[in-house]
């Protein structure tokens, strides 16, 4: 969209305006807007869904109002708020538009900031027929009756109440609306939803109230009555335009109560909208009203599977509302047991086939809720898997669809991609719901047809959806509607697939004859713990008369003896048991353990070590031909930094689709990890060349990601990216110093590129980076890759991507202390290289302010790592042991050197370096400590990243604290290449040095 003029311009004609109609110049003059000073009200206007229906509303207004239209007027021109919620409502519902012409006054509803509780809703509402608590026999002690008696009961209450209750409606709309017009909050679906359940509530209590009045006259009330919200009602997911379900439950269930529950039905289905009750037992033939023990009873005997599906949504309304938590404890339980009935699944899924045979063919694409890819394809999805696990799994009672998909995939029922993407369309689509029925008032579900683009256009418009470069609003919303029912198809199949995975073991006579004691003695002695196991592995591993099984036979016996001497030669020989079946196939694999004893001795000691190396190597078997000496040394340490992430760019280069480049740099670097690992495991690499490799392929599949969904991006808009991006890395991934169990903590920083957007270019590169997490995040066998995001401007709850300009005003005003010092180790790793060293130019003026830190932000520091320090370490931690939070460990150590950083990097020009080991060799040569300090800073660093990255090799997931004496702590002092397997040697070291080191972070740290 093209920018608003400016004052200085002229004022923009009708067509510009969005405006038709041949009588638009005439109004715009008579309502006096024809003017320059009148360019931002006009602006408004043309962001108006249909800025006609909204002008010619205000003419209407106008003359309504007559002498008090310049009130509005001015408000108008003043209060930009106002503007976008009376603009965006008028232009977007015909119905409310309609509404503010009979009664022009209640414009001044549109003033109220916010939006107004449940309780003040109720309020509202019942002061509308005037009406008050009802006192009587109906409240018993210990309950809370909430019953009310109008003062107002004769005929003219369903016009009082229609009126109070279409005035909060239209509030509510105009605030979801005004982002289309101004740039007013958007409303987030649950909001609203849960505000219009909160209307509903409190429209029934006030009809309610009118029911006493009629039906018990000036008497007190002799019945308890529970109204029962079932449905969207019951979940909070209310449509502006809704039949409200409910279920009666009265003690007694006379003739009273069924009076009363009748009166309140009328009155509210007169006023405000349809009440259902037809969700009770035996349904419209069923008694309107029930006791609780008759609801029980038939529930137990008589109810179908369908009806307990609708249970799971019932909550206590209004009326008596402590029978109605009677009345819900009651059947809650029998709705979780209802998985166990039999044909349980095949019950529901009929119904839900039952629902959408409903929708004529050719209205299914069109049909929002009951169509294919719909709303009910999700809702019956996550209630089918909610009967099917909340029997046993109590997070999973909840009502809300959103608040289910939420908790199933907490659960791990679901996976959180496919919840997160579910709930994406899902909203999306209750959006275009709520737009639809928001234009008329009306109760439809229903799409304008394809070839109606004036009903697409309006649609867009209401929905927020603008022209993306590449198609008009009308295009982006089709391609929406589209992408997403095809998203809720596949994933609503995807929900109830359950994928059975089967092992199957061939174990036959063992060919060399071996008697049974005879293995067990020879294994034993060879230092296996459990050697019945490990014959079970021999057996398999031999067993039949093929000519790898006779190869097995031959090589077996030096493979046992090498893998005695490793810390676990029963994992071990479990591990060679896998590599062999994993490498089947592979005919070279039995052929160099053969030829290549120092391939064979090498790998048994990396599968006795490591649980981290067997899958990868199964995974990425050409690693273990590299396990042998070439001319040069031995082949693991050929590969050069540079060659490798060359290697990994091109292979992703060669696919469009993103998921299939990011598996190819997955694949090498699977390669990678397995070469570094195996290197590292037999002693090849130091601790420091371990972190520069492990850095290096994580910035290398970064960079090939984000170029290949950028890519696609391109390729899909038809044209260029509309801003540049950069992925700057932060803590230990800026300072090139990552272990095997590290995240890569990273910030997005993007800049528009001339001519784009802002916005928009934003937009677009917040769905690159979360596109770039979600496919590097994705499920694997390989080690996680995970990306962080947390350390950008507030935290989760900020932007993903900021542009530089953002960044540069959030850091120069708001960067807290803690901020302050996390950007000593942003470092520009992957995207467009020079708007990460603009970056880096904007915030090297924070991190490296002139005059060094103030003693208010060395205060701060020095108060969070205490905190830290008292809160941050995990229950039942050994803080004499922990590698990252505990005493000398590596957060002691780094946060020593960045506060030296804080203090000197101002005058000392070498500390400005995101390396910690760089930074304490500067800190070293400029003698702003003694060497002896720093030496014993840099050896704790190196020991406690040594061990943290052998905690990792070994247990083959992340791990942060040492264990005690035993096997698993001699395997880590063995792997962190301590000269023997006394473990225990090992942990007096770790403690002695960092014990020492402590004492100088002391000193330093807390000076």
């Amino acid at each position: 969209m093209v920018r608003p003029p400016t004052a200085r311009s002229a004022v923009p004609g009708v067509g510009r305006l969005g405006l038709l109609e041949p009588t638009a110049a005439a109004s715009l003059r008579e309502l006096g807007w024809d003017n320059v000073e009148a360019i931002p009200v006009l602006w408004a206007l043309s962001r108006a869904p249909d800025a006609d229906l909204a002008l010619n509303t205000l003419i209407k207004l106008r003359e309504r109002l007559e002498t008090d239209w310049d009130e509005l007027d001015s408000a108008i021109r003043t209060d930009t708020a106002l503007r976008g919620r009376l603009f965006a409502l008028v232009g977007s519902s015909s119905a409310f538009a309609d509404h503010l012409v009979v009664d022009p006054a209640a414009w001044h509803v549109l003033l109220r900031k916010g939006l107004p509780t449940r309780d003040e809703l109720i309020a509202d509402l019942l002061d509308a027929v005037h009406a008050v608590p009802e006192q009587g026999p109906v409240g018993e002690p210990g309950t809370e009756a909430l019953l009310f008696r109008a003062g107002e009961s004769g005929p003219e209450v369903v016009a009082l109440l229609r009126k109070r209750y279409r005035d909060q409606l239209m509030l509510l709309a105009a605030l979801d609306l005004a982002a289309t017009v101004e740039n007013e909050p958007v409303l987030p679906y649950q909001v609203v939803g849960r505000h219009l359940t909160a209307l509903a509530d409190a429209a029934l209590t006030a009809a309610l109230s009118v029911a006493v009045a009629r039906v018990c006259k000036d008497g007190p009330v002799p019945v308890r009555l529970a109204v029962i919200a079932m449905g969207k009602s019951g979940a909070c997911e209310l449509n502006y335009v809704s039949d409200v379900d409910v279920v009666f439950v009265a003690e007694p269930a006379d003739a009273t109560a069924t009076r009363l529950a009748a009166e309140m039905m009328s009155v509210a289905s007169a006023a405000f909208f349809e009440v259902d009750a037809a969700l009770r037992p035996e349904g419209k033939a069923g008694a309107l009203v029930r006791t609780l023990e008759s609801h029980v009873a038939y529930y137990k005997r008589w109810a179908r599977t369908w009806e307990f599906q609708a249970l799971l949504k019932n909550r206590p309304m209004t009326g008596d509302l402590a029978l109605g938590e009677q009345y819900r404890a009651a059947l809650m339980p029998m709705v979780w047991a209802a998985s166990e009935r039999p044909d349980f699944v095949a019950d529901v899924q009929a119904m839900r086939r039952r629902v959408e045979d409903l929708v004529p063919a050719d209205m299914r694409e069109r049909e929002l809720k009951l169509g294919h890819g719909s709303l009910r394809d999700v809702e019956f999805a996550v209630q089918l898997l909610q009967l099917v696990h909340g029997r046993v799994d109590e997070s999973l009672h909840v009502q809300g669809t959103v608040e289910a998909l939420t908790a199933l995939a907490a659960g791990g029922y679901v996976g959180r991609d496919d919840a997160a993407n579910l709930t994406a369309s899902y909203e999306f689509l209750r959006l275009l719901e709520h737009r639809l029925q928001l234009q008329r008032l009306r109760r439809t579900h229903t799409l304008p047809a394809t070839d109606d683009e004036e009903g697409m256009r309006w649609l867009a418009r209401a929905a927020h959806i603008r022209p993306d470069g590449r198609q008009d609003a009308v295009g982006v919303l089709a391609s929406e509607i589209r992408r997403n029912s095809v998203r809720v198809r596949r994933l609503h199949a995807k929900l109830f697939y359950r994928p059975l995975l089967e092992s199957v073991v061939k174990l036959e006579p063992d060919a060399l004859r071996l008697s049974p004691d005879a293995a067990i003695r020879q294994l034993a002695a060879l230092g296996y713990q459990a050697p019945e196991h490990a014959l079970g592995h021999l057996k398999a591993l031999t067993g039949g008369v093929s000519r790898k099984g006779r190869i097995q036979a031959l090589l077996l016996p030096t493979l046992l003896e090498w893998l005695g001497d490793t810390p676990n030669p029963d994992a071990g020989l479990l591990a060679y048991r896998r590599v062999s079946e994993g490498l089947d196939d592979q005919i070279w694999f039995l052929r160099e353990l053969r030829d290549e004893g120092a391939i064979a001795q090498r790998l048994m000691i990396v599968l006795g070590s490591s649980e981290y190396l067997p899958d990868l190597l199964i995974n990425a078997p050409d690693t273990i031909r590299m396990y042998a000496d070439g001319p040069g040394g031995p082949l693991l340490l050929s590969p050069q930094a540079e060659d490798v992430a060359r290697g990994i760019m091109t292979a992703a280069a060669r696919y469009d689709d993103p998921k299939r480049a990011v598996a190819a740099a997955r694949s090498l670097r699977r390669h990678e990890l397995a070469r570094v690992a195996s290197a590292d495991l037999l002693g090849m690499l130091d601790v420091k060349q371990v972190c520069r490799a492990l850095s290096s392929v994580w910035v290398a599949v970064l960079e090939a990601s984000l170029k290949a969904v950028i890519r696609a991006s391109e390729a899909e808009r038809g044209g260029p990216a509309p801003a540049d991006i950069a992925v700057i890395g932060m803590g230990r991934l800026g300072g090139m110093e990552l272990g095997y169990g590290s995240d890569a903590d990273v910030l997005f920083v993007c800049d528009p590129r001339p001519g784009e957007d802002e916005a928009k270019a934003v937009k677009w590169a917040i769905h690159v980076a979360d596109k770039v997490q979600q496919l590097l995040g994705a499920p694997s066998t390989d080690p996680p890759l995970q990306v962080d995001a947390g350390l950008r401007p507030e935290g989760r709850n900020g932007p993903l991507v900021r542009t530089l300009a953002a960044y540069a005003a959030y850091y120069q005003s708001w960067a807290q202390p803690w901020e302050v010092q996390a950007l000593l180790r942003a470092h520009q790793v992957a995207g467009d290289q020079q708007l990460g060293l603009r970056f880096l130019h904007v915030i090297d003026k924070v991190r490296y302010p002139k005059g060094g830190v103030s003693t208010e932000a060395v205060r701060e520091i020095r108060r969070i790592k205490a905190r830290i320090d008292a809160e941050r370490l995990p229950r039942n931690a050994n803080p004499a042991t922990h590698t990252k939070l505990g005493r000398g460990g590596l957060a002691d150590i780094e946060w020593t050197v960045q506060l030296m950083q804080l203090r000197h990097a101002h005058e000392v020009i070498g500390l400005h370096n995101t390396s910690t080991l760089e930074s304490l060799n500067v800190i070293e040569q400029t003698e702003l400590l003694d060497a002896a300090d720093v030496a014993l800073l840099r050896d704790a660093w190196l020991t406690a990243t040594k061990a943290r990255n052998a905690l990792v090799l070994v247990r083959g997931k992340p791990a942060d604290q040492l264990p005690g004496p035993g096997r698993l702590l001699s395997a880590v002092a063995r792997v962190a290449g301590w000269p023997n397997d006394d473990g225990s040697e090992f942990l007096d070291h770790y403690m002695r040095v960092t014990r020492r080191a402590k004492a100088v972070v002391e000193r330093v740290f807390g000076e």
